[in-house]
């Protein structure tokens, strides 16, 4: 009998240790053993000499908008993009489906669909609305994540925004039921007062639209949030930060004992408000990209270790909601999920932008699995953990991206023609290959993942 059922040899395998030459062995899904060189036999074995062995992406913010949005987006050609980029886990806001998943039911319908369609592994995010404050209890015991709360507006009239009376309300629930809320931090009073002011004026441009979201709607929803953090003990995360001082802030309110952590997006810092004016519709996003100072200051707090995690914040829509001379009226959502991984690898290769290859698959992987307890299992490559793995090859030449080798429904991307030097070259999931060279092989039944997931498995097996 073969010791493994795989073996990828030679690669350099990227752990919470460092980057090192390992052969690493796969055994029933899982990781079995890591080694300078295995010895014994496998059913399969594959030569990686030369080329990345890291974990797979968790991407904790995309919306894939199914059901009921399909056009938009859809698990199928969602998870098939994250796959190439190589992703193995997702976790689905719960909006822009139709329902939202704001009660059991939604929720049921959703992990339906994902475990008929998805190519990875999956968690769902839970609503935190006016609307579904009394239905929270009976998300967290279906196995939401966490709960979402928008403090502007979403965007969509079934997913309504939290007013001040009902995040602190709501937070008291999700701190009763041990779940963290995410917050897209933006102000909604300076937010849409500034832009009812520049269309009754008709001033409809995208520098008027990043003009109606200044930095300062982001910081004072921040503040707020923190606020309540204290007052409730909360767990909170703060949603795609696109500036420094808001990143102070929450570093800030960690130190003063506030159980706090933050995302940023490849789009937030790699774009500036000039790229928004250039690219147009494919730009826009909210919070808005910024100015090449803002960015510079994200990057700072990005570097000294205060952002958990990068992730990509996908949110696609049809042409027709991405055109027009109205960039109130245009949709604003970046589609990016297949390429949070190699723009990454790229970008922190810079001497001035650099970060060590095992600190950015905390980033990319391990952090968010930890912050949900679920990294036995997830998130790292280790003995025990499931064989999660993408292979990526680093080369000097720069190739830019292409419309034509994207998976996403609609391909309306900012970052055509991007220079990358990081290209997936498969992407497995427990033991199987999702992903390769452009082709999707028969991936295993993809699996809802509950928070602490891996944490009670070990007491049962104990």
């Amino acid at each position: 009998m073969p010791d493994f059922d795989l073996i990828l040899r030679g690669g350099t395998v990227v752990t919470p240790a460092g980057a090192a030459r390992r052969d690493l062995g796969v055994a029933e899904g899982r990781i079995a053993a890591l080694a300078e060189s295995l010895a014994g036999r496998a059913t399969e074995e594959w030569d990686v000499g030369g080329m990345l062995v890291l974990p797979g992406l968790v991407d904790p913010h995309v919306h894939f908008n199914e059901p009921g949005r399909e056009d938009w987006e859809g698990l199928d050609t969602g998870t098939r993009a994250l796959a190439a980029g190589g992703g193995t886990m997702f976790f689905d806001m719960p909006l822009n489906s139709a329902p939202p998943v704001l009660d059991a039911a939604a929720f049921a319908a959703k992990r339906v669909r994902a475990e008929r369609k998805s190519r990875c592994d999956f968690a769902l995010w839970g609503g935190l609305t006016p609307a579904n404050l009394r239905q929270m209890p009976e998300l967290a015991e279906c196995g939401v994540i966490g709960f979402k709360a928008f403090l502007s507006s979403s965007g969509t009239d079934d997913f309504p925004r939290a007013d001040t009376a009902t995040l602190l309300e709501g937070m008291k629930l999700a701190a009763s039921l041990g779940l963290v809320v995410a917050v897209h931090a933006e102000n909604e009073s300076i937010c849409a007062q500034l832009a009812r002011r520049a269309v009754a004026e008709g001033r409809l441009t995208m520098r008027d639209y990043l003009a109606s979201r200044p930095a300062v709607a982001e910081l004072e929803a921040v503040q707020r949030t923190i606020l309540m953090a204290w007052e409730t003990g909360c767990a909170v995360h703060f949603c795609h930060i696109s500036t420094g001082a808001a990143v102070q802030m929450i570093t800030d309110g960690r130190l003063q004992g506030a159980n706090l952590t933050c995302e940023a997006c490849p789009h937030h810092l790699l774009l500036t408000d000039e790229d928004a004016t250039r690219l147009g519709a494919a730009a826009k996003c909210a919070p808005p990209l910024r100015s090449a100072d803002e960015q510079a200051a994200l990057w700072e707090r990005l570097l000294a270790g205060e952002v958990d995690w990068i992730a990509s914040d996908h949110s696609p829509a049809p042409p027709a909601m991405k055109q027009g001379d109205d960039f109130f009226r245009i949709w604003g959502g970046i589609a990016g999920a297949q390429l949070t991984l190699p723009l990454m690898l790229t970008e922190t290769r810079r001497p001035d932008h650099a970060i060590p290859l095992e600190r950015l698959a905390e980033l990319l992987a391990g952090n968010p699995a930890r912050r949900f307890g679920f990294d036995a299992a997830k998130g790292r490559l280790a003995p025990g953990a499931d064989a999660d793995l993408a292979v990526v090859a680093l080369t000097e030449e720069l190739r830019p991206v292409c419309r034509d080798e994207l998976h996403d429904r609609h391909r309306l991307s900012p970052w055509l023609g991007w220079p990358l030097r990081a290209r997936v070259v498969r992407t497995v999931l427990r033991g199987r290959t999702t992903f390769l060279n452009d082709e999707f092989p028969d991936a295993p039944p993809a699996r809802l993942v509950r928070p602490g997931e891996a944490a009670r498995e070990e007491e049962a097996e104990s």
